[in-house]
């Protein structure tokens, strides 16, 4: 498989430094166009759209997505607790990858925190929000793949079901998974096409893909891996980490403190693993060569970032590619100036990876920089 790249759409806000109110930048759907389109120009291979209560809707902000985008992809985030009835998400799926010729990705999300959760009316277990992603996953598949359904289950109950729009992928649009329990590597042995971890040490993640490979050995299945990380990469590695220490100088001890009790009350494993790395301790915060979880001092999710300059970040992601990742995840604050970065420094070090052409120096940096972020502190 070739390298694939792709950058995330922070549909829940953006900043230049974790922690300061007056450098956050508010969400719109103009932001996320420019940095949709930036991505494209820079030979991005797709975009991950996040799902939450604190994000835009990801299915909405994808078909926003359709007119302005023509080649990259989009993976979308399918929260299976949330969506309801798989016969009317087949339709949605159906019709997103229509309007998309082909380009969509579904990033499974089986739960969230439970109190998120709870805000929708979903309250079930970490291993029942599990079941249902499975019976979810297996109607949704049937009905893609013209099936008609009658299915009474533990979550979902369905009598002659069919969908009548079939997607432009067949026998649908490709699965994309995260999650380190085993009922998380179970899901993906059974339907998942490529296995997402959050960025831990190279040898963490290879026990997780030695792990999902057995168990997908089971159903006569293999598995794809892909590795979700922010990137912070400057000319030198001296200014790479000047820039990590300045996105979280502006967190004090308390606001960390309080993020941490906060995460300890989250039932996911994978949360649980890269808190434990560094345990909110300051001091503790390289948890591998170049491998910085400050991020997840405060934020939960994929806290920890390649740091480094171009050669030294292009080296740790050569390392993860040898393990057999062939996907790439990546983000960094701010996102709009970071897309572009990362792929002029990075993208020619890379195999089978070299940026595209993009506009004229002072056409690009007066229409994606200037029109949105004119006296705005946060830049």
């Amino acid at each position: 498989m070739s390298l694939s790249i792709f950058w995330l759409l922070p549909t829940g806000g953006d900043s230049r430094y974790l922690g300061k109110a007056s450098a956050f930048r508010p969400i719109s759907n103009a932001y996320l166009r420019q940095i949709a389109t930036t991505a494209e120009q820079f030979g991005y291979d797709g975009l991950l759209i996040p799902t939450g209560s604190w994000n835009l809707d990801p299915f909405v902000t994808a078909a926003t997505l359709a007119a302005v985008t023509s080649r990259i992809k989009l993976l979308v985030a399918l929260r299976t607790s949330a969506v309801g009835n798989p016969t009317v998400f087949a339709r949605a799926t159906a019709t997103l990858d229509e309007a998309l010729n082909g380009r969509l990705i579904l990033n499974v999300v089986p739960g969230a925190y439970e109190k998120e959760l709870a805000a929708e009316g979903i309250r079930l277990s970490h291993d029942e929000r599990y079941e249902l992603a499975d019976e979810f996953l297996t109607l949704w598949k049937r009905l893609l793949n013209g099936e008609r359904v009658t299915h009474k289950g533990k979550y979902f109950d369905i009598e002659d079901a069919q969908n009548l729009f079939p997607p432009v992928q067949k026998p649908h649009p490709p699965l994309y998974f995260g999650g380190s329990s085993d009922a998380a590597h179970d899901l993906t042995a059974k339907h998942i096409d490529a296995y997402l971890s959050w960025g831990e040490p190279p040898h963490l993640v290879a026990e997780k893909i030695a792990d999902v490979k057995k168990r997908a050995e089971k159903y006569g299945r293999k598995v794809r891996f892909g590795l979700r990380v922010n990137v912070i990469v400057r000319d030198t590695n001296e200014e790479a980490w000047a820039e990590a220490n300045k996105l979280i100088s502006h967190i004090d001890d308390e606001t960390i403190a309080k993020a941490q009790r906060n995460f300890a009350l989250i039932d996911s494993v994978g949360q649980k693993r890269l808190t434990s790395l560094h345990n909110g301790d300051k001091n503790k915060l390289e948890v591998s060569p170049n491998l910085w979880a400050g991020i997840g001092l405060v934020r939960r999710g994929a806290g920890t970032a390649l740091v480094g300059d171009p050669k030294t970040v292009a080296a740790r992601l050569q390392e993860y590619i040898d393990l057999g990742i062939d996907t790439f995840v990546l983000s960094g604050y701010p996102h709009l100036e970071e897309v572009s970065r990362f792929a002029e420094l990075v993208f020619p070090l890379l195999p089978d990876k070299k940026p595209t052409s993009v506009p004229n120096d002072k056409i690009f940096a007066e229409s994606v920089f200037s029109s949105h972020f004119e006296n705005k502190e946060a830049v």
